[in-house]
């Protein structure tokens, strides 16, 4: 029933506001409701008559004393409440609504309709009509009768057990949770805090949590909350597709209840199981241990559970962005850094060999040079100097053309005996001077191995490596050996198998990498140690180069050292042209493939 107005009713209380509570005071016991009051703007109750308020603990004469000296029958939102009221007044519009009461340690859902009271011409509004009646889905026959229960026993009930003290549990877990998840942007701390509140809060037995990222296969628990008796679950992986509910979850983005084995016995531990979503996107999952004796969720407390789902959903997917923005950052910076240090070093190395070729032409300008073969001896080392210079010069250019995606390879039949006999006519006068051994190592087999490939780039690329072993070896030597790597396959298919790899092995007894450090051997613009780099030269850009060469030819590079002082080990495969006729097993690699 709505009161406006132009209602008989509205005109009833316009006189004053002493005539218009005795008027309620009267009119209250006929109004079909089963609950009437009326308030002033600050929530105080003027008048109030209620259907069951006799099973309260006070009397009908001193109701409204009682209501307004205690907490026994207020809004759980009362600012909200008393903000909605203000409306009223302001705007003289009725408005209808669905709240949540407390009610003697209960909690109870209202259908409201407020209306506000007619003041006189000229005079504003200061009070409000209230009728109302519980949702029908909130009241038992036991509740409510008086010969079923006494006064102090008063629950409402649905199904078969009592829900209100949970549903208040689950309103101030929720408004804890929210609380405190938006104080942090540390996922790890997001994770726990989620876990030990829940845990804590309704005395669970277990509560876990696992982040879910978009088509993954497995979930893993990443924090857990759970009773000093039960054995931990934390760092277990779980298989999405091996639990239909978590799947449906997932799906769906809806809490469920499901069975769990139970660590204690063989009865099924019950779970409330449900994702947490952001944009509607699941990013995680929550499982928590329920009583035994429950069978299904409320109304009520399937609500909260989807906005607290909806507040962590959302706490998670900032967190998450944050920490992608700051790894960003980081990895910006870091970056920044390595390119600044690459260019005061290529600076360094281009500046090196520069000036020398300038004060050798310099000395032969000037007529320094006392005979003709000393003054070719400057012509020879300033050639030198200038073949240094373009081959720093074309590393930096391949760098850019790597990164700009424009790095193109021909590739044709490559001998690779020629190869190898290139390499060593190039590299020993280097290891000789430096007094190292050089040794080659091919493959025996009764024909030449051809391999796949741009001869230019693969002669690039072992001079790189053969370079840098014995740059980096004081004593000892470089070993430069290749094995077949041929291909079987286990199908009687009629088509013949791949021709295979060949690996190149580029040994050497040098100075070695530490474990730790390996890892930036192939980033770019890394070097391992820019102690080392001043020391021996060079603009660290020889392996990325290789790796991305060998990679553009279909092959692969790895790096291999136990640690510093203890030597290095470089490979790359390349693929073979054609198999070799004849070989000998015990000289190759086998690989069965499919």
């Amino acid at each position: 029933m709505t009161i406006t107005a132009n209602t008989q009713l509205a005109n009833l209380f316009s006189q004053n506001l002493e005539s218009t509570h005795r008027s309620t005071d009267s009119l209250l016991p006929t109004l079909t409701s089963e609950l009437v009051y009326t308030q002033d703007g600050t929530g105080r109750y003027l008048t109030f008559d209620w259907q069951y308020s006799e099973l309260l603990d006070f009397g009908h004469e001193t109701i409204v004393d009682v209501l307004n000296d205690d907490e026994i029958f207020t809004p759980v939102d009362q600012v909200a409440y008393l903000e909605r009221l203000d409306r009223i007044l302001t705007t003289l519009v009725p408005e209808k609504i669905q709240c949540w009461f407390k009610c003697s340690q209960q909690l109870l859902e209202l259908e409201l309709t407020i209306t506000p009271i007619m003041p006189r011409l000229s005079q504003s509004a200061t009070t409000v009509l209230v009728m109302g009646r519980l949702l029908p889905s909130q009241i038992d026959d036991k509740a409510v009768n008086p010969a079923a229960k006494t006064p102090s026993q008063l629950e409402l009930v649905l199904g078969s057990r009592t829900v209100p003290q949970v549903s208040v549990q689950y309103q101030k877990l929720l408004n804890k949770i929210t609380r405190n998840i938006r104080r942090t942007l540390n996922l790890d701390i997001i994770w726990q805090q989620t876990v030990d509140s829940l845990g804590k809060t309704l005395t669970l037995e277990r509560c876990i949590i696992c982040p879910y990222q978009p088509n993954a296969s497995k979930v893993q628990v990443i924090a857990e909350y759970h009773q000093p008796e039960l054995d931990p679950l934390l760092g277990s992986e779980i298989e999405i597709s091996s639990k239909p509910a978590f799947v449906q979850a997932l799906a769906t983005l809806e809490p469920m209840v499901i069975e769990l084995p139970s660590q204690q016995n063989s009865q099924p531990q019950k779970f409330l199981l449900f994702a947490t979503s952001y944009q509607d996107q699941a990013n995680a999952l929550l499982a928590l241990s329920l009583s035994r004796e429950c069978q299904f969720l409320t109304e009520t407390e399937l609500e909260l559970t989807k906005e607290l789902a909806d507040q962590l959903g959302t706490a998670i997917a900032h967190a998450t962005l944050y920490k992608e923005l700051e790894d960003a950052r980081q990895k910006a910076e870091e970056a920044s850094r390595l390119k600044s240090e690459f260019l005061a070093n290529v600076s360094h190395e281009i500046r090196t060999p520069l000036n020398g070729m300038i004060g050798f032409l310099k000395l032969i300008l000037e007529g320094m040079a006392d005979d003709p073969e000393e003054q070719h001896q400057f012509v020879s080392e300033a050639h030198q100097l200038s073949i240094h210079l373009l081959n720093i010069l074309n590393d930096i250019l391949d760098i850019a053309k790597i990164e700009a995606g424009k790095m193109e390879l021909d590739c044709s039949p490559v001998k690779l005996n020629e190869l190898f006999g290139d390499v060593e006519n190039f590299t020993r006068p280097q290891a000789e001077m430096r007094s190292l051994s050089l040794q080659m190592q091919m493959p025996v087999t009764s024909d030449e191995i051809i391999v796949q490939g741009n001869y230019q780039r693969l002669l690039q690329v072992m001079l790189n490596l053969v370079g840098n072993a014995i740059k980096f070896t004081h004593e000892g030597g470089v070993t430069i050996s290749a094995d077949l790597v041929v291909k079987k396959s286990k199908s009687k298919s009629s088509k013949p198998p791949a021709p295979g790899m060949v690996k190149v092995r580029v040994a050497d007894t040098g100075i070695g990498v530490s474990l730790d450090k390996q890892d930036k051997l192939f980033q770019l613009f890394s070097q391992v140690d820019g102690s080392r780099t001043r020391h021996y030269g060079g603009t660290g850009l020889g392996l990325t180069i290789s790796q991305k060469l060998i990679e553009a030819m279909g092959g692969e590079v790895h790096f291999y050292s136990l640690g510093e002082g203890l030597g290095s080990t470089v490979t790359f495969t390349v693929p073979l042209y054609q198999q070799p006729v004849l070989y000998s097993p015990s000289e190759c690699e086998i690989e069965t493939q499919n």
